[in-house]
């Protein structure tokens, strides 16, 4: 990987958001050059700024919506391969502002595969969209890359339909170019990892309580959510990219990066995980003023990335909540600590071999 990364130029749509910020530091780990565009940081304090982020990548403030200046970003830097975070990323938002949602995360992604294609340059590029892009049905089976897409609210729908605009352009446009732009889109389950301050999910939510001194809301106790470290999926991207840019006929479509069937848990497991980690205490929250839906089960399969690409999921949750946990208490101790922490997770990320090995595996299967 190191190897393959040296020198090579990134375009990052979303760097300052939690997961593109992780991107930027696993891929400054191994020497590529960065160039991110996005909107300023939406949370403070966040991981972007903490982390001084803007010391090792070039820094563009910007729109998805704003054509022009996206595609001039794009052409200047010439990048080998783009990663498209940028999003409106959550659920209940989506449900205040649906139109934004739709703009941002199906017509901000027809811009970057448009402003793409108009350029020219031989790119690889990865969609990252979610495990959520799928019509749930509240069975039991894991979800495959060739289930249907779907999506109850606006924000699940919108990934849905980022991933037909995806296959869209890569049918009539980019597979017509034998390889010059290689196209794949990435679902990954629930990250979670340092640096997360976002509303409406659980670890940060853990973190504000124990802040606050009050106890976290749980919404959904009985939710069962594909859990997993923020590193195992983007490691999952990256390996998918370099396998793009080697064969860009090969390993185009979608591909799901989730954790072992073993780390399929319940919220109430999570909560009372991460509350013994770093404090605090949860309890069932009352009736919501807005009764937004939640999926009740919602889990990934992803035996094609295992066989194909040879990627396996690397931290057990019992692990990545450890590692996430200490994060927070470096940062509630001392936040000038937390990009050494955060750095030294990633090194300590590339050196770990993988917690369940063959069992894995075979839960996938």
């Amino acid at each position: 990987m190191t190897n393959f990364w040296e020198n090579k130029r990134v375009f990052i749509t979303g760097h300052t958001g939690f997961k593109g910020a992780w991107l930027c530091h696993l891929l400054d780990t191994l020497g590529a050059k960065l160039c991110g565009y996005a909107l300023e940081p939406h949370t403070s304090p966040n991981l972007f700024t903490l982390t001084a982020l803007e010391e090792s990548v070039e820094h563009h403030v910007g729109t998805l919506l704003d054509f022009d200046h996206l595609k001039e970003c794009i052409d200047t830097f010439a990048p080998d391969v783009i990663f498209h975070l940028a999003a409106q990323a959550l659920v209940r938002d989506s449900y205040d502002d649906p139109v934004g949602t739709y703009q941002v995360n199906v017509l901000g992604t027809v811009h970057l595969l448009e402003a793409i294609r108009i350029i020219g340059k031989p790119t690889v590029v990865i969609n990252v969209t979610t495990d959520k892009c799928y019509e749930n049905k509240e069975w039991i089976y894991p979800y495959r890359e060739i289930d249907r897409l779907g999506g109850h609210d606006p924000y699940s729908n919108s990934k849905a339909c980022s991933e037909l605009v995806t296959n869209c352009y890569n049918d009539s446009f980019f597979k017509q170019e034998k390889g010059r732009i290689a196209l794949a889109s990435a679902r990954a389950g629930n990250v979670i990892g340092g640096g997360d301050w976002a509303k409406d999910r659980l670890i940060p939510d853990c973190v504000r309580s124990v802040e606050n001194n009050e106890k976290v809301q749980i919404r959904n106790p009985r939710a069962v959510r594909p859990w997993q470290h923020v590193l195992d999926p983007l490691n999952g991207y990256i390996l998918l990219a370099k396998k793009l840019y080697e064969n860009a006929q090969a390993y185009g479509g979608g591909w799901n990066f989730g954790p072992s069937p073993l780390d399929f848990k319940p919220v109430s497991w999570m909560a009372d995980q991460t509350v013994g980690i770093i404090g605090g205490e949860w309890e069932v929250s009352g009736p919501q003023e807005k009764n937004y839906h939640e999926a009740n089960y919602l889990t990934l399969d992803s035996s094609k990335a295992m066989k194909e690409l040879g990627w396996h999921p690397k931290l057990s949750v019992d692990k990545a909540i450890t590692w996430t946990a200490e994060w927070y208490k470096h940062f509630l101790s001392d936040p000038a600590t937390v990009k050494d922490v955060t750095c030294a997770q990633i090194k300590e990320f590339l050196r770990h071999d993988y917690d369940y090995g063959d069992e894995r595996i075979r839960g996938a299967s």
